[in-house]
């Protein structure tokens, strides 16, 4: 069992829990012991089940401990599924979360949800300013996964985490695919879930930068253009990705409007993904002349990606003008590639009101 902490009153709480470094500067739910174990109840598992160790303290995440920082992020029972999945994603040993959450770089964990759990879970948003505020499954959930890696994971700034600058995104960074509005299977189906079943993919990825682009889906030039515009993005010369000769992951979230333009052109997901691929090199003189240190390899032509399957695409977001590219870390022993988890929803036991 957790150990119990003793305040006055709810404003002491919260102030001792900002004291120890148990939150991320933001006020938080105080974890009650009556709180927590709704949310233990409402995952459906006992809460000394363990979800795996997070490191760098190598903390052991059991379901108590997870629904604590659920509790301490807003979240709501319906969120449960979710937060679980997240935690036992990030803890595969393919993630690295020890050494993701130890490096100087800016990387954070990106949360894609798909399936039912978009709606079953608590309504996860997918369109209109879904990487920002103002939607309370999303901004919950990602901070559920953020506090759990910081009270069990021992991530702490300037002490184990040693992210330079830091970034927005490790506040919270959950979204759901726009499955209706893509032209694509959704995302999850890659990786061998079928359609109705749900599934939460996480990358460790950079904020995401903006991809500009205001082609016709009736102009047939358009899909080209689009195609360039996007690997641009992905081949910035001073990522990691270009620099580290394209080991890691890259995510391109393209809005309904940028994925029709590729539907009508008669792309779909792995042709789009080779053709980003191809396109996203950099000559090795130029990554020379910026950063001569970091090369590796004879190749004329860097790649920001090596392995096509590495392009995450999905569709998401309002229509329009913008679509975003999310550049990774690129190191680790396994290259910062995605994982991924099932959510069980079956387990997930509903509360009375």
């Amino acid at each position: 069992m957790s150990e119990l902490l003793q305040a006055a009153d709810a404003d002491a709480a919260l102030e001792l829990l900002h004291e120890l470094g148990c939150t991320d500067g933001l006020p938080v739910v105080i974890p009650t012991a009556d709180k927590v174990a709704r949310l233990v109840l409402a995952s459906g598992l006992d809460g000394d089940i363990e979800l795996g160790d997070m490191g760098p303290a190598n903390g052991v995440a059991t379901v108590e401990k997870v629904a604590c920082a659920a509790v301490m992020a807003g979240c709501l029972p319906d969120h449960m599924p979710v937060v679980v999945a997240a935690v036992r994603a990030v803890c595969q040993p393919a993630f690295d979360l020890a050494e993701m959450q130890s490096t100087t770089h800016c990387i954070a964990p990106l949360l894609i949800v798909n399936g039912p759990a978009r709606r079953d879970c608590g309504g996860f948003a997918s369109g209109f300013g879904l990487m920002g505020p103002g939607h309370r499954a999303n901004a919950a959930v990602g901070r559920a996964l953020r506090l759990a890696m910081m009270n069990i994971g021992g991530a702490r700034p300037g002490v184990s985490d040693m992210a330079l600058h830091g970034s927005p995104a490790k506040f919270s960074f959950c979204i759901a695919e726009d499955e209706a509005s893509s032209p694509f299977p959704p995302l999850h189906t890659s990786f061998g879930y079928a359609p109705d079943e749900s599934a939460v993919t996480v990358v460790g990825v950079e904020a995401p930068h903006s991809c500009f682009f205001t082609g016709d889906a009736d102009d047939p030039a358009s899909a080209e253009a689009l195609l360039d515009t996007l690997a641009a993005v992905i081949a910035n010369r001073g990522s990691n990705n270009s620099h580290l000769g394209g080991r890691g992951a890259v995510v391109v979230v393209m809005n309904p409007d940028h994925a029709e333009v590729l539907k009508r052109a008669g792309y779909d997901r792995p042709r789009v993904q080779a053709a980003l691929a191809a396109r996203a090199l950099t000559p090795r003189e130029e990554l020379s002349r910026l950063n001569r240190k970091m090369l590796t390899g004879t190749e004329d032509l860097i790649p920001a990606v090596r392995e096509p399957r590495n392009i995450h695409l999905l569709v998401a977001g309002g229509p329009g003008l913008y679509s975003m590219v999310m550049p990774s870390w690129c190191a680790g022993p396994h290259g910062n590639i995605a994982v991924h988890q099932a959510i069980e929803i079956a387990q997930f036991c509903e509360l009375p009101v």
